[in-house]
C-alpha cells in the first residue's frame, strides 16, 4: 500500500512534493537568460507578480525570475507596452507550472516503485507464512473450521477416514455423524462461540464409537473449531473422561432423586453408622436436617430389625421383607430393601400401606389413556420436562417408521428431529439450526403452535405443538395430504349424516331459535305416531304439540318443550326426563342446545329397560318374602327339634340311672355317644334359633344387675369338662373386685362360653387359653387369647360371617356360628367386638360390654 498523506492547502508534503530549494538553484540559469531579452515595465512586472502569485508554491518559484526581471527592466520600461507584458507573464506561467508537474511526476513515480517492491517483498512473505501454515494444516488427524462473520465457513485439514467425517461440506452436518448426544452438545457450543465468544474444549463420540476432541476459540474477530483425532493413550483418557463424567452425572443424579422422593434411604459405613441420609428420612425420624440425623445417630428401624437385616444380608442376596416401624407416631408397615456393600450397606423403605392401590389405579388409567391413544388414527408423540420421549402411539411408529428400540430409549426431542433428518424423513431446511430452533421453541412458548411440515415423501403435516403447564409438551401430527380430496367429499359427507339421523333407532327433532322445526328423523315421528306431512320443516312446535296430544294427552307436556326452545334467557339450558305415552312407551327425552340458537330434542325408547326394571323390583320383593318365610321355617323347625332332641337326652340319662337295669361296657359307651352328640345338636339348633330370632328382631334382653365375680366362677365351672375334654388350661386375669354391670346374665354369659370354647378348640394340647378383664368405667371389657394357628389377614374380616369355619375347623368341627352369635349377642347391648390375629401367634377376642343405667328390655334390631 502507497503511503498518503494529507496535509492542509499551502503545506508542503516532503514525501510527495519535489523540493522547491532544488528547483530554485537548478534553474537559475534559465531565468537569468530570459531576464537579457525581455524589457518590461516595472508597473507591469508587479502586475505579473501578482497573477502567478495565486499559488503558495508558484509564488516561491517565480520569486527570485520576477526579482531579476524587474532589476532589468528598470531601465528599458518604456519598451513595451502593457499588453506585451501581461503576454510575457502568462507565457512564463505555463512554463513554471509544466516545469513543476514534470518534476512531481518524476518524484512520484519513484515512491511508487519503492512502495511496489515492499509491497511485492510483503506478498512473497505472506505466501511463505501461508504455505508453512498450509503444511502444518495439512495434518490427517486434525481439521479446523473458520467462520469470519456471517460468511460461509472455511474447512482446514481433514480427519482420518475411520471416523466417519464427511470431507465435503456435510462435515458441519454434525448429526450426520455423530452420536445425537454429542451432536447436540456440540452445537449448542458453537452458538455460544460465535455469539458470545465463549471457548470450550469437550469430547465427542463418532457413530464409528470413535473419540475426537473439540477446541473453540475466538480470535481476530474470527471463530475457530479444532476437530483432533486422539492417539490411543489420549483417546482411552478421554473415554475415561467421559465415563467419570457419566458416572458423577449419575451419581448426582440418584443422590438427587433419593433427596426428591418420599421415601427414606440411608447409607451405611462398615461399623453399621449412618453415613449418608435423604430428606425422606431426616422427615421420618423427626430430625432437622439429614445430617442431623446422622450426627444425632437417629434410626429409622429398630434394633431388632437392624440386627435382622445385618444378619440376612449378604453381597449375592441383599435383604427384602416388609418390616413394621413407628413414624411420627404411627405404626406403619414399610417394605425394606437393604443391600451390603463392600464399604458397608445401602438402604432405602417404601410405605406398602397404600402404594398397591395406588399403583394399580394408575396402572389401569395409564392403560386406558394409552388404548385409547393407541387406537387414534393421529400421531401422537408426548414429551416430559427434560424433553425426553415419554409416550408414542401405534400411527406415530407407522407415520415415521422409526426404530422400536431407539424410541424405548427415551431419545430426546432434538435427537429425534436429528435422525429424522439423517434418515431423509425431513426436507432440507435452508437453515435446519434455525428451523430446530424455532421446533423446539414449543418448550418456552405459551400457546399452541401450528405449523406445516411438507415431507420428502410427499405427504403433508399440519404439527401441533403444545406445551405443559409442569414441563414437557404434546406432538400432534394431523396429514393433511387428502385435505382437497376430503373438501370434494364435503357434500356427500353432509348427505350421509342426514341419512344417519334418518336410520338411528333414537327420535331426532331440530329446532330453530323461532320454535320452528328443521329436521326430524322417522323415529321421531314413529314414536310420536305422526305423519311426515305433520313433522315438515318450518312447522311450528305448537302445531307438533297438537299432533301428538293422541300420544301424550297432557297439557304441560310439549308446552314445557315449547318454553325451553323458544326462551330468550341468555344462558340456554339443557333439560332431560322420562315420560310415558298413552300407548304404553316410556321414553327418555333430552333437550340440548345446539349453536346459532338451535335446539336438539330426541327421545329413546326405554320400554324394555323400564320393564326389565319392573321386573327385578318384583322379583326382589318376592326374594324379601321369601327370606321371611326362610326365617319362620328356621324358626319353627328349631322350635319342633328342640322337643325330640330334649327327649332324646332324658332318656339317655334316665338309662344311665340304676334303676333301669344295668348296661353292658358297650352298651354304655353307646348311650354315652347318644347323650354327647345329642347335646351337640342340641346347642346347634339354640345357636340357630337365637339367630334367627336375632334375625326377626324379636329378641329381647333381659337386663338385671350382675355380679361379675360370680359370672366368672360360674363360667369356669361350665367350661371344665369343655377344657378337660380339649386338654387345656384357663387362667383368667381380673382384679380382686369387678363390681357389678347391668346386663343380660343369660346373653352375657354365653358370649364368655362361646369365645372360650372356640379358644380350646383351637389350641394344642398342654396348652394355656386367658381370660383377662376390667373395667373401664362403667364398661366391662374382657378378652380371650389363646395360642393356637392364628388367623390369616385375608379371612380376619370373615371370621363374623356365619357357617364360616376356614380351612382349620379346631379338634372339633362346628357349624361356624359361635363368633357369629358372639357378634349378634355384643351389638344387642351396644357394645363392640373385635378380634387380633396373626398367623402362627394365636388369636385375641376383645369385648366391651356397656352398663345400662336402669334394667330395661329392648328389642333386637334387624
Amino acid at each position: 500500500m502507497s503511503k498518503v498523506n494529507h496535509n492542509l492547502p499551502g503545506q508542503a508534503d516532503e514525501g510527495v512534493w519535489p523540493d522547491v530549494r532544488s528547483v530554485e538553484a537548478g534553474e537559475k540559469h534559465t531565468c537569468a537568460a530570459a531576464t537579457t531579452t525581455v524589457k518590461v515595465s516595472s508597473g507591469s512586472l508587479a502586475r505579473l507578480a501578482r497573477i502567478c502569485a495565486g499559488g503558495t508554491a508558484i509564488a516561491a518559484l517565480a520569486r527570485p525570475v520576477l526579482a531579476q526581471v524587474e532589476s532589468e527592466a528598470m531601465a528599458s520600461a518604456h519598451l513595451f507596452t502593457s499588453s506585451q507584458v501581461v503576454g510575457f507573464s502568462v507565457v512564463i506561467g505555463v512554463i513554471s507550472a509544466a516545469l513543476l508537474s514534470t518534476l512531481w511526476l518524476v518524484r512520484q513515480r519513484g515512491n511508487l516503485e519503492n512502495e511496489s517492491r515492499e509491497i511485492r517483498s510483503a506478498l512473497s512473505d505472506a505466501h511463505q507464512r501461508i504455505s508453512q501454515y498450509q503444511a502444518l494444516i495439512a495434518d490427517k488427524n486434525r481439521r479446523i473450521v473458520v467462520w469470519d462473520g456471517h460468511e460461509r465457513p472455511e474447512l482446514l485439514g481433514q480427519l482420518p477416514a475411520e471416523t466417519g467425517a464427511p470431507q465435503d461440506s456435510e462435515f458441519l452436518a454434525f448429526g450426520l455423524w455423530l452420536k445425537p448426544r454429542s451432536a447436540s452438545e456440540l452445537e449448542r457450543a458453537i452458538d455460544r462461540l460465535r455469539s458470545a465468544a465463549q471457548s470450550f474444549d469437550m469430547v465427542v463420540e463418532t457413530n464409528r464409537e470413535e473419540i475426537l476432541e473439540a477446541q473453540g476459540r475466538v480470535s481476530g474477530g474470527r471463530a475457530f473449531v479444532r476437530f483432533v483425532a486422539l492417539n490411543n493413550l489420549r483417546a482411552e483418557l478421554a473415554e475415561l473422561k467421559i465415563e467419570r463424567d457419566r458416572l458423577m452425572s449419575s451419581i448426582s443424579a440418584f443422590q438427587n432423586l433419593l433427596d426428591a422422593i418420599d421415601l427414606p434411604a440411608w447409607q451405611r459405613d462398615s461399623e453399621g453408622r449412618l453415613a449418608w441420609v435423604n430428606q425422606a428420612y431426616g422427615d421420618a425420624v423427626e430430625a432437622k436436617s439429614p445430617q442431623h440425623a446422622i450426627n444425632e445417630g437417629r434410626e429409622f428401624l429398630t434394633t431388632i430389625a437392624r440386627e435382622r437385616i445385618r444378619a440376612a444380608a449378604t453381597p449375592e442376596s441383599p435383604f427384602h421383607d416388609r418390616i413394621s416401624t413407628v413414624v411420627r407416631g404411627n405404626r406403619t408397615f414399610f417394605d425394606v430393601v437393604d443391600v451390603k456393600l463392600p464399604s458397608g450397606s445401602a438402604g432405602i423403605a417404601i410405605d406398602v400401606s397404600d402404594a398397591e392401590s395406588l399403583r394399580a389405579e394408575l396402572e389401569r388409567t395409564l392403560k386406558s389413556h394409552a388404548e385409547t391413544l393407541d387406537h387414534l388414527a393421529t400421531p401422537v408423540a408426548i414429551f416430559n420436562g427434560d424433553r425426553r420421549l415419554q409416550f408414542y402411539n401405534q400411527a406415530f411408529v407407522a407415520l415415521w417408521e422409526l426404530d422400536i428400540a431407539f424410541l424405548e430409549s427415551k431419545p430426546d426431542n432434538a435427537e429425534l428431529l436429528e435422525r429424522l433428518r439423517a434418515a431423509k424423513k425431513l426436507s432440507d431446511q435452508l437453515n435446519w439450526k434455525s428451523w430446530k430452533e424455532a421446533a423446539l421453541s414449543v418448550y418456552r412458548a405459551l400457546d399452541t403452535q401450528t405449523d406445516l411440515w411438507h415431507l420428502p415423501n410427499g405427504q403433508t403435516l399440519r404439527v401441533f405443538a403444545t406445551a405443559h403447564p409442569q414441563g414437557g409438551a404434546t406432538w400432534v401430527f394431523e396429514n393433511l395430504t387428502e385435505q382437497v380430496a376430503l373438501e370434494t367429499r364435503y357434500n356427500t359427507l353432509v348427505k350421509v349424516q342426514g341419512e344417519t339421523i334418518d336410520h338411528l333407532s333414537e327420535g331426532v327433532a331440530v329446532f330453530g331459535p323461532d320454535g320452528r322445526m328443521r329436521l326430524s328423523n322417522p323415529a321421531f315421528r314413529m314414536l310420536w305416531g305422526i305423519t311426515e306431512a305433520e313433522a315438515k320443516p318450518g312447522t311450528h312446535i305448537r302445531a307438533i304439540g297438537e299432533a301428538c296430544l293422541p300420544s301424550y294427552d297432557r297439557p304441560d307436556g310439549w308446552k314445557t318443550f315449547a318454553e325451553l326452545i323458544t326462551s330468550f334467557d341468555d344462558e340456554r339450558r339443557s333439560s332431560q326426563g322420562t315420560l310415558e305415552l298413552l300407548s304404553g312407551l316410556v321414553l327418555d327425552y333430552a333437550i340440548i342446545p345446539l349453536p346459532n340458537a338451535q335446539t336438539m330434542l330426541t327421545f329413546v325408547n326405554m320400554t324394555d329397560s323400564v320393564r326389565a326394571e319392573r321386573a327385578l323390583t318384583e322379583k326382589n320383593e318376592a326374594l324379601r318374602k321369601a327370606d321371611e318365610l326362610k326365617n319362620d321355617f328356621v324358626q319353627h323347625v328349631s322350635y319342633e327339634l328342640r322337643s325330640p332332641l330334649t327327649n332324646i337326652i332324658g332318656f339317655a340319662d334316665l338309662l344311665r340311672t340304676p334303676g333301669v337295669g344295668p348296661l353292658n361296657e358297650r352298651q354304655a359307651e353307646y348311650i354315652d355317644h347318644i347323650s354327647t352328640s345329642s347335646s351337640v345338636l342340641l346347642t346347634l339348633v339354640n345357636d340357630i334359633l337365637d339367630l334367627a330370632t336375632v334375625d326377626a328382631g324379636i329378641m329381647r334382653l333381659n337386663y338385671s344387675e350382675i355380679d361379675l365375680n360370680d359370672l366368672l366362677d360360674d363360667v369356669s365351672m361350665q367350661i371344665a369338662d369343655r377344657l378337660q375334654e380339649s386338654g387345656v388350661t384357663l387362667e383368667i386375669t381380673a382384679p380382686a373386685y369387678l363390681g357389678s354391670i347391668v346386663a343380660d346374665p343369660q346373653r352375657l354369659k354365653q358370649i364368655l362360653l362361646k369365645l372360650l370354647a372356640n379358644a380350646a378348640n383351637f389350641s394344642p394340647d398342654g396348652a394355656a387359653i386367658s381370660l383377662e378383664c376390667h373395667r373401664e368405667g362403667t364398661d366391662f371389657v374382657f378378652s380371650v387369647s389363646d395360642r393356637g394357628p392364628g388367623i390369616p389377614q385375608e379371612m380376619i374380616a370373615t371370621v363374623f360371617d356365619r357357617f364360616a369355619t376356614g380351612e382349620k375347623s379346631g379338634k372339633r368341627g362346628g357349624a361356624g356360628l359361635g363368633l357369629s352369635i358372639v357378634d349378634s349377642f355384643v351389638s344387642l347391648h351396644n357394645g363392640k367386638v373385635a378380634i387380633d390375629s396373626q398367623p402362627g401367634r394365636g388369636t385375641k377376642v376383645i369385648c366391651r360390654i356397656p352398663s345400662v343405667s336402669l334394667p330395661h328390655s329392648i328389642a333386637a334390631a334387624e
